[in-house]
């Protein structure tokens, strides 16, 4: 059961998770309008000026009955703009605030303040216990298999060690890329989906040809986990590693986060060396947002139809 109300506003239950330099008012617009959450990560603005033109691009869109909306703030001290991003967040009444990499209790409260709802990405059960203890009002569970900063838990284990624990929304990330993935996720005790990598592969998305050409032919076992490109574990695609110059292989086991490729250039994650997670293989098309998610809830409507067969209920 949907615990939180900004869930209880999508058609289908899945929140489509904001990507660095992919994410825009575009997918936005076209996720709520299917009737999922759609959200962006502010610093996809160069400036917090920038990212308030968003927010009313994005509000003047939006029609009644469409889903919420919502942005990732990056909580962390290299983070500088996250109090004028937070000031505009508050300004414009955000209903979705996704926080990553640290905890601000002070934020958390003036969201709360003006009604708005406060996400965080974890990825074990210890950061399953300080989100609680910070007060969100839903925790992400970024499970083995996810794009972007990711764990290494299976997600039912994840799953079941977050409801022992937490009993507000809990939104599972983890190699999701079909309809049936979400029912799964929702079987498995999640409240919601939580995806990312499948809306690259849409019109409306801001990925480069050659990225959106690996995410297209890439597979599962064409995904390395490392540290070494951001300092925290991370997905990214072996072909854009490669294409860096760098190998995959050596960088499974790296402690520390490399600055260079070794021809001397400059690295630098999400802008050419590109992530995705392990659901990459399930990906062979480009539709339009809006088609994809009437696809998504074709194939989430017969996954439960399949259910409901084989359980007699």
């Amino acid at each position: 059961m949907i615990k939180t109300g900004v869930l209880g506003g999508m058609k289908l239950p899945i929140v489509m998770a904001p990507m660095l330099l992919i994410s825009n008012p575009r997918m936005v617009v076209a996720a709520c309008r299917a009737g999922i959450v759609g959200t962006f990560p502010s610093l996809n603005q160069r400036s917090t000026e920038g990212y308030e033109e968003w927010l009313q691009e994005i509000r003047d869109q939006l029609r009644p009955g469409d889903a919420p909306f919502g942005v990732n703030l990056i909580v962390r001290e290299s983070n500088p703009r996250l109090g004028d991003d937070l000031a505009a967040t508050i300004r414009h009444k955000v209903p979705l605030v996704i926080t990553s990499l640290g905890f601000d209790a002070e934020l958390i409260a003036r969201v709360h303040d003006y009604g708005g709802t406060v996400f965080h990405d974890v990825a074990s059960p210890r950061h399953i216990e300080k989100a609680v203890a910070a007060g969100v009002d839903g925790v992400i569970l970024l499970s083995h298999g996810a794009g972007g900063h990711t764990g290494q838990l299976n997600p039912f284990a994840l799953v079941r060690e977050a409801r022992r624990q937490y009993d507000g929304a809990i939104l599972l990330a983890g190699a999701l890329s079909r309809g049936e993935d979400v029912a799964a996720a929702l079987m498995a005790g999640a409240d919601a989906a939580y995806m990312g990598t499948r809306f690259i592969a849409t019109k409306e998305a801001d990925a480069p040809p050659d990225y959106l050409r690996m995410i297209l032919e890439g597979k599962a076992s064409d995904v390395t986990v490392t540290r070494a490109i951001t300092g925290t574990p991370a997905s990214f695609l072996n072909a854009s590693l490669k294409a860096a110059g760098l190998d995959p292989s050596s960088l499974v086991r790296a402690v520390e986060r490399l600055v260079e490729a070794p021809d001397g250039r400059a690295i630098k994650p999400w802008k050419e060396i590109w992530s995705a997670g392990q659901g990459v293989g399930g990906i062979d098309d480009v539709p339009a947002l809006a088609q994809l998610v009437a696809d998504l809830e074709a194939q989430f409507a017969s996954a439960a139809a399949r259910f409901r067969r084989i359980s007699g209920l």
